[in-house]
């Protein structure tokens, strides 16, 4: 992607880490869970990737043709299960703005700029839809107060694991929605 180098170096960070951890939740017990972390991790991991700076590594046309190819399956796979939860979803919006963005990179990778004065369609309602993701997803981790009385301390009985809690999923899901906002905004 295009812009400064130490803040997308910053992204690049970040995304792997959430591949990692993603890669990680595909140990769960849960068939659901692993399933649903390994389309995770193949978008951290692909984000990594198109966020190296264009200043550092400039990748070949090819390298875009084959994110294009490669989020493009993920996107017809997600559109044969968006017919279930709000969450499939949001995989297939996902991927369709990977699908999206290295098109436009695969048309001009080294000095992209929009053809007009404003912002392309495409990518403004890709940007409102992570902006309203990133706003929706960091209210659900809020605490919320309780009202019953004091707050036992320690993990409750029979708690799950650390890879499948689903606050750190859902922090991970966050942390790639403001990635995927910071990838739009320098496209």
């Amino acid at each position: 992607m295009h812009g400064p180098a130490s803040p997308g170096w910053l992204l690049v960070a970040l995304c792997a880490a959430t591949g990692a951890y993603c890669l990680l939740r595909m140990r769960s017990p849960v068939e659901e869970q692993r399933r649903t972390a390994g389309g995770e991790a193949l978008m951290g991991f692909g984000m990594a990737a198109m966020a190296i700076p264009a200043a550092v590594v400039t990748p070949p046309r090819w390298a875009w043709l084959v994110c294009t190819a490669v989020f493009g399956v993920a996107a017809l796979r997600a559109l044969g299960t968006a017919r279930g939860t709000r969450h499939h979803l949001h995989h297939l919006m996902g991927t369709v703005a990977m699908v999206y963005m290295a098109a436009v990179m695969t048309a001009a990778p080294a000095h992209h700029v929009h053809g007009g004065t404003g912002v392309p369609v495409l990518t403004g309602a890709l940007l409102l839809y992570f902006t309203g993701y990133v706003l929706r997803s960091g209210v659900r981790l809020l605490p919320l107060a309780v009202a019953s009385g004091p707050v036992a301390s320690g993990p409750p009985a029979g708690s799950v694991g650390w890879g499948d809690r689903p606050e750190l999923s859902q922090a991970c899901r966050l942390s790639m929605g403001i990635a995927m906002l910071a990838m739009l905004i320098t496209l």
